[in-house]
Order: C-alpha cells, then structure tokens, then sequence
C-alpha cells in the first residue's frame, strides 16, 4: 500500500467519511479554500490507480468505491510512521509527546486504564 500524499489523503478523508460517492460529492463536503473540480478529479483517479478506490460508469461520471479501509491505512501509517521516527518503539512515541507537553498525565492514565482494560477482555 502506497503512502498518499497530502492532498490524497485530505481527499480520501472526505470520501472514507462519505462511503464513497461522486466527485461532486466529494468536493462540496472539502473544507475551504476547496480544490478546482479537475483537481479533485485528478486527485482521485490517482487513488484509484493506486487502489484506494474502485469505480463504476454510470452515464457519463463515475460512481467511485472504496477499496482500503480508513482502519487499515491508519495502522499501515502509524506502524511505518513509528518505526520511521521512533525506532519501533511506542514508548518512544509516547515519550516524544510527554516532553514536549503534547499528552498530561491524565491521558496518560486514560491510556493504561485502556491498555489494562483490553487485556482484561
């Protein structure tokens, strides 16, 4: 699975949250300053060559599916994104934001009640 680019993946977020649909679709719910349709057209056929998505001719536009859960790229992501900049370790990643204040000691306790929850199960 190929890593997406900023604006692929800003455009596969819109259409993980929509379930697919069509361009048009796709670009009325972009946030602001929104792409130029032939942008967002682009960007998407780009994502299907890539195979994030399917599509189905329908008249003359096309209806486009998805192929690659929003699940499944998150932990492909977060696994490259770890072993890149952390060296493989989570701890590393957890430390990296308790220095620099980006996670309190509360939601730290959040996440072990989780941890510990989940082994529980």
């Amino acid at each position: 699975m190929e890593k997406l680019t900023q604006q692929e993946e800003e455009a596969m977020q819109v259409i993980w949250a929509s379930n697919g649909g069509f361009i048009k679709d796709f670009l009325d719910k972009m946030p602001e300053p929104k792409p130029p349709y032939t942008t967002l057209a682009s960007t998407v056929k780009n994502l299907e060559r890539k195979g994030f998505l399917d599509s189905v001719r329908l008249g003359n536009t096309y209806q486009y599916k998805v192929r690659i859960k929003q699940e499944d790229y998150q932990k492909k992501f977060m696994t490259g994104f770890v072993g890149n900049y952390f060296k493989n370790s989570y701890k590393e990643l957890v430390a990296f934001f308790a220095k620099e204040k980006q996670i309190s000691a509360d939601e730290l306790k959040e996440i072990i009640d989780m941890i510990e929850n989940k082994k529980s199960e």
